[in-house]
């Protein structure tokens, strides 16, 4: 393809005249001070102690754990929505009261006792369950 441009560039040098002096001139440092002391330099602290970086990597991500309790949560919601709807129909599946305790047995940080006592409650009345079908999950 080719452009044709109708403003030419007739103000730029030729490169024969670039870096060339003109007769009489030469380059001077005239205003160009001596260098300046450097001074001492101070000097340089630990950023950090390692012990406390490895403390740092140590340390979970914060939001993993939400995460993880998040999804545990949506878990455990949708297996009780299904019992509720068993128990609409009017008998419940052992296969999800299975599922629950599975859920439940899964480790709990143990961090909130209401949400903890809550959750002691759900798991001892599925267990209760469990046991009325003659059924004796492990704790």
């Amino acid at each position: 393809m080719r452009i044709e441009s109708a403003n030419r560039m007739s103000s730029v040098a030729s490169r024969a005249s670039v870096g060339k002096y003109a007769p009489g001139q030469s380059f001077t440092m005239a205003d160009v001070s001596a260098p300046a002391r450097v001074a001492r330099a101070a000097p340089v602290a630990q950023v950090a102690p390692l012990d406390a970086i490895l403390a740092i990597q140590s340390v979970g991500d914060a939001m993993g754990g939400k995460r993880k309790a998040v999804k545990r949560g949506a878990n455990l919601l949708d297996i009780l929505d299904g019992i509720k709807a068993d128990l609409l129909v009017g008998i419940i599946t052992p296969e999800r009261l299975d599922a629950l305790i599975e859920e439940l047995s899964v480790y709990r940080d143990r961090t909130e006792p209401g949400l903890d006592a809550v959750l002691d409650d759900i798991e001892l009345r599925v267990r209760v369950e469990l046991a009325k079908q003659g059924r004796f999950p492990d704790f």
